[in-house]
């Protein structure tokens, strides 16, 4: 480590890597994700590479996170970006945006977690290994129900071709050893490629996230917003849009999974009444 004089980590113990870390908030400034990025690499370093597992990093002084307001989209934004989208990124955006969903909740969606006769899905394992419900579009149940009509025929392939899904716990492989061919533990977004695993079993993943992210941010450019628009852009207008029109804002903490209710209080700071929510003298000139 060069901030070490050169010495070889495996010469370096849990105090020097708590002076690194906090080395990078005091003096490099950086930003709290950098500094998170860091220690999970030197974890993994001193665990799986040297052997030597640190002890606790609690002690490191934590960077400085900014508050940052999100960024919405107002209807007619969403209107012109999901119109440059189709296929399957076109459908994932459209949940995003109807549903409230993460990109990475919308990418894991299993048959089972659609209900399209109560309009509703079920988000499984969400952020803190949470569940939750949200509602399913209108909009969206019939480019979903022509979209799984699609993938119970590829399903029908794979399973002469003998190619299962992935991501079932052990536990849930040991107890329904045929889970992973079952249609109803398949993903609503598949992979197009499938995969040989370490055990010799060829299977399908989910849709790769980065693919999704690729198409709404070239999306966003075609439709001529200047925004800067993410996929987490969805789920701030679908949270914004839902306030601006009245509901409950408990409700859509719930709708969101927030634990606490400041985390979506912050949207009440984009509502579409100013700055503050508040009317700009300018108005009465």
């Amino acid at each position: 480590m060069i901030y070490n004089e050169r010495r070889h980590p495996k010469d370096l113990g849990t105090e020097d890597v708590l002076r690194f870390l906090s080395m990078l908030a005091v003096d490099e400034r950086v930003a709290a994700s950098t500094q998170n990025q860091a220690s999970a690499a030197l974890r993994f370093l001193y665990d799986r590479v040297l052997s030597s597992p640190l002890g606790p990093l609690d002690d490191a002084i934590p960077a400085k996170r900014p508050r940052r307001l999100p960024v919405v989209l107002s209807k007619q934004e969403v209107r012109a970006l999901l119109s440059q989208l189709d296929g399957e990124c076109g459908l994932a955006a459209r949940l995003m945006y109807g549903s409230g969903l993460r990109l990475l909740e919308c990418m894991t969606l299993r048959v089972k977690d659609i209900d399209l006769d109560r309009r509703e899905i079920t988000v499984r394992g969400g952020k803190g290994d949470k569940d939750r419900r949200t509602p399913l579009a209108e909009s969206c149940r019939g480019l979903l129900m022509a979209h799984l009509k699609q993938r119970e025929t590829e399903f029908r392939q794979d399973l002469r071709l003998g190619i299962r899904v992935t991501g079932l716990a052990e536990a849930l492989q040991r107890k329904y050893p045929n889970a992973d061919r079952e249609w109803r533990w398949q993903y609503v977004m598949a992979a197009a490629r499938t995969f040989v695993d370490e055990a010799g079993v060829r299977r399908r993943h989910h849709y790769h996230e980065t693919a999704v992210q690729r198409s709404v941010k070239s999306a966003a450019d075609d439709a001529g917003i200047t925004k800067r628009v993410t996929c987490h852009s969805f789920r701030h207008s679908f949270a914004t849009h839902l306030l601006e029109g009245g509901s409950d804002i408990r409700t859509v903490q719930e709708l969101l999974g927030h634990t606490d209710l400041r985390t979506t209080m912050i949207y009440t700071h984009v509502l579409n009444k100013g700055g503050l929510g508040v009317r700009s003298p300018a108005d009465d000139l």
